[in-house]
């Protein structure tokens, strides 16, 4: 059976390497996003590695009306579709502190404008009873830290959704993926000082594919992580507020 990738925020760093492994795998691509030009340069290079199809569409999480043409791609596709998601934003906090006009835009990006779209998706991967849905969140939606609370805010409920969106959508077959990175080698970081257990982007789109063969339901990536958060998330709050991490 014939099998599309519908990618949001495909020309984020993470999502182009992804992008070019299902297309080494035989898959075909939908790259959404806001700038066509750098889409169309990314489903060239996809069609080169062996997509059968590559299609782009602009589509601005924080503009629900640009959902459509993504989804009407999607609908016509025939076969199992999957979607994945790497949208998000992260102004650093000090700036938002200043400027809390930038928290509307975070949460967009991060949270309600992946969450709107994979909501109005769903039916279409109910209906053919198949599909994956990679959601990418962050290690920092696990507990609200100094340095990007309101970053973390809007991941912890990007979250929660998939968690729901999950016991929702495992009753008709179709399965969805959690994955939180932790530091990313990507724009997203660079400039940023002390990053522990950098990871590269092949790295993780490697583990993202991992995790959706074996049907994981959350995957922290590096590992490493794992054991990281689960320290992090036992600190009793009296003792967490006074800490700089």
């Amino acid at each position: 059976m014939s099998e599309t990738w519908i990618i949001l925020g495909a020309t984020s760093t993470i999502a182009r390497v992804f992008a070019r492994k299902v297309s080494e795998s035989g898959k075909s691509v939908i790259l959404a996003g806001r700038d066509l030009d750098e889409l169309e340069r990314s489903a060239a290079d996809c069609k080169s590695r062996g997509a059968p199809d590559a299609k782009t569409v602009a589509i601005d999480a924080r503009n629900i009306e640009s959902f459509e043409a993504g989804l009407a791609l999607a609908r016509a596709t025939s076969g199992t579709v999957n979607a994945a998601v790497f949208v998000g934003s992260m102004p650093p906090q000090e700036e938002i502190d200043e400027n809390p006009d930038l928290i509307e835009g975070t949460i967009a990006d991060s949270f309600t404008g992946p969450a709107q779209f994979l909501t109005m998706l769903a039916p279409l991967l109910e209906d053919r009873g198949s599909g994956t849905i990679v959601g990418v969140g962050s290690v920092a939606g696990d507990r609200g830290r100094l340095g990007n609370y309101v970053y973390g805010a809007a991941k912890s409920g990007f979250h929660t959704y998939l968690s729901g969106l999950r016991n929702r959508l495992g009753r008709s077959g179709v399965h969805v993926v959690t994955v939180k990175p932790g530091t990313v080698d990507t724009a997203m970081t660079w400039g940023m000082d002390a990053l522990p257990f950098l990871a590269q982007p092949e790295k993780v789109a490697d583990d993202i594919l991992r995790a959706v063969s074996k049907r994981r339901n959350t995957l922290y990536t590096p590992m490493i992580w794992w054991p990281v958060m689960t320290i992090i998330k036992s600190i009793p709050e009296a003792i967490f507020k006074k800490l700089k991490i």
